[in-house]
């Protein structure tokens, strides 16, 4: 892709045009008040789609949930599923038309429903929170998931612990024999999130459900980013499959998700469908007749693996691969009504492209191919999804039978016209090993031919992830755009959606080959965009982004001007054995042992801390536990003894993320003063200063 792109026609006339003097910035409050769309579910008959809305509570510094249905024919204004509710989320219709919910509204998130009526009755009363829920196919029973204590019997003995727990006075937190101490930011309580079944036969708000796996000492869910996606009921309600981690394997934090069946009545055990399968599996979806089992598949736990699809044939017990591509990495799968397609969100080359598999003609079709999808339903004829990209926050898409593609939001518009978006680019060209490699720049706000911009250059995290064809809350590059910078940005060896040779070649390799890419991707996008300035740099980067910003202050500190570390690691020694997911530490180096050819040890940061000389900003969130404050600390100490000019921001109350909206702002404002200071800049500076 060669030109300016705007992903979709609703978001084309929210770009700049050049020259635009009188548009204000598009600030980092303006990205933090943005309205967000998520989940959206197609009703039975196609004419409504249920939809997360998430707006923002700047008093409260927090997000604010609501649901809303909206008409898939784009007429009237969306309705508000409980008025006065601010806490309702994950929209699920049943076969007769009626929504399923989580709800705060009777003091503890419980599943609720809105009747065809209008009405609205609350189904579960357990005694603690449920943390979602699959509906049966038939409509006659549900399974929940819910954060327990294993040991218990009964979901009223997890409350009573729970409140046992709270009036003690002593703070100390145990972690018994076998168990990691902490996950993402917060310590283990012995505490997982396991399966319960409802029958919603029963005539009012049961207390109580059916354990499916008593004494399972493992977490169902990803409990920062899972969802019902891990586990599909069959059509009669007798059996539920779900993706899960062995509990015999939890020692090891790098044992893979695998595939089970229980009875949905818990008279039995839960059943490993493939004991010998090594592989990852997640996101089991049953097929509409109930014979066939679709799940996403990994070659191996560790992420850089590409993400695939497999079917199982639950009458015979045999799997088939149905999607082989080598660059396309799946996210999420759904059927097809009729059973005859499976449609997937993925990552590739990007972009997030919404595709669909014929199974029976075993083609692949591309129903969105720019921008990125970031969710989506199929029902009724009728595909909603909600797509996203580098000049658009996520919109809501509708595609009826034989019709045509129609948004129904155009969020963010009434700021965009006051803040018109920066435009933005896909370029390539040959890195590590003569690979392409691609990569996307962001033309600045006020962009006039001739003249020259400071540039901010981007280095994204994972390192398996991508700075891709998306919009993102934390990482805007049209927050930077809108300071006057252009920005710069490379999806380097290791980075998904460009196969699983691309991801897997950072592998023992994480300050060669992704800083060979990175380079020759600064010299490409000098080459090609002669209005960057390259003697006005800054670079930035986040987790493992930092980890090579720290990487880059001692083996490529020349352009830059200034360096922006956030969360980075500074000691990968240290880091391997502190970070809650030790695991990926021993994957990513190929293992911790102490050999004359130790990845671990050849790509530390810290080995050239003494030869630091770029003034670098630190910011790093005190509950961050992928990785630890003590990096950040560390990596600051390291600036000061070098003689280095450095400054340092720490969130008491963030983890890995800046999620608060007023934290967001205060770390944009850092950010913005440290670069403007460094590179001599500012948005009110005539562009002409720097021709």
């Amino acid at each position: 892709m060669s030109n300016w792109v705007a992903a979709a026609a609703a978001s084309a006339l929210l770009i700049a045009s050049a020259g635009d003097a009188c548009a204000r910035p598009f600030e980092a409050k303006d990205l933090a008040m943005l309205d967000r769309v998520s989940d959206p579910r197609v009703s039975p008959d196609g004419q409504w789609i249920a939809v997360n809305w998430r707006s923002t509570d700047w008093d409260a510094n927090k997000g604010a949930n609501a649901l809303r249905l909206v008409r898939a024919n784009g007429t009237g204004e969306p309705l508000i599923v409980a008025p006065g509710e601010k806490a309702s989320t994950s929209p699920r219709w049943d076969a007769d038309g009626r929504l399923y919910f989580l709800s705060g509204k009777s003091g503890s998130q419980q599943v609720w429903r809105r009747e065809v009526n209008g009405q609205l009755a609350q189904v579960t009363a357990f005694p603690i929170d449920v943390a979602g829920f699959r509906l049966a196919p038939d409509g006659t029973s549900m399974v929940t998931m819910m954060d327990v204590r294993p040991d218990c019997a009964t979901l009223a003995c997890t409350k009573t612990y729970d409140e046992a727990h709270t009036k003690e006075k002593a703070s100390g937190q145990f972690i018994a024999d076998g168990v990691r101490s902490r996950a993402w930011d917060a310590y283990e309580d012995g505490m997982y999130v396991s399966l319960f079944a409802v029958d919603l036969r029963r005539v009012g708000a049961p207390s109580e459900a059916v354990p499916l796996l008593p004494h399972w000492s493992a977490d169902v869910i990803d409990k920062v980013e899972g969802d019902d996606s891990a586990i599909s009921v069959s059509r009669d309600g007798k059996t539920v499959y779900f993706s899960a981690r062995d509990p015999k394997l939890l020692i090891r934090d790098d044992s893979p998700s695998a595939l089970w069946s229980v009875p949905s009545d818990g008279s039995a055990p839960a059943k490993r469908l493939e004991p010998a399968d090594t592989r990852w599996i997640a996101q089991p979806t049953l097929s509409p007749d109930g014979r066939m089992l679709a799940y996403l598949t990994r070659t191996t736990v560790d992420t850089y693996s590409r993400t695939g699809l497999d079917i199982r044939d639950l009458r015979n017990g045999k799997s088939r691969t149905i999607d082989a591509s080598g660059d396309r990495s799946l996210r999420r799968i759904i059927w097809s009504p009729d059973g005859k397609t499976i449609y997937a969100a993925a990552d590739q080359t990007g972009q997030g492209p919404l595709v669909a598999f014929d199974l029976a003609k075993n083609a692949v079709e591309t129903i969105v191919g720019e921008g990125s999808v970031t969710d989506f339903d199929v029902r009724s004829g009728t595909t909603a999804w909600v797509a996203a990209s580098l000049t658009s926050p996520g919109q809501l898409y509708v595609r009826a039978a034989g019709t045509n593609t129609r948004a129904l939001t155009t969020i963010g518009r009434t700021v965009f016209d006051e803040a018109p978006l920066a435009p933005a680019e896909q370029f390539s060209f040959p890195g590590w090993n003569d690979e392409v490699v691609h990569g996307y720049v962001v033309k600045p706000q006020h962009f006039v031919p001739g003249n020259k911009y400071p540039v901010a250059f981007l280095i994204h995290g994972g390192p398996h992830g991508s700075f891709g064809n998306a919009w993102s809350y934390r990482w805007n590059p049209q927050v930077w755009a809108s300071m006057g910078y252009a920005v710069v940005m490379i999806d380097f060896h290791g980075s998904s959606g460009y196969g699983e040779d691309f991801g897997r070649a950072i592998v023992g390799h994480w300050g060669d080959r992704p800083l060979e890419d990175l380079k020759k991707g600064w010299a490409s996008a000098l080459q090609r965009y002669d209005w960057l300035d390259s003697s006005r740099a800054c670079a930035l980067g986040g987790s493992y982004g930092g980890y090579m910003v720290n990487w880059i202050g001692g083996h490529w500190s020349e352009p830059w001007k200034c360096l922006v570390d956030h969360a980075g690691v500074f000691d990968t020694r240290v880091m391997a054995w502190s970070t809650d997911i030790q695991g990926f530490s021993e994957a990513q180096f190929r293992g911790l042992s102490r050999t004359t050819d130790d990845a671990i040890d050849r790509f530390d940061p810290s080995d050239a801390a003494a030869t630091w000389k770029v003034p670098t900003l630190v910011i790093h969130g005190a509950k961050d536990f992928r990785v630890p404050l003590d990096q950040g600390i560390s990596t600051h100490n390291a600036l000061r003894r070098a003689g280095v000019p450095t400054e340092m921001l720490v969130f008491p109350d963030e983890n890995h993320w800046v999620l608060k909206p007023q934290n967001s702002v205060q770390w944009y404002s850092v950010v913005k003063a440290w670069m403007d200071r460094w590179t001599n800049s500012s948005l009110g500076e005539p562009a002409s200063a720097h021709k």
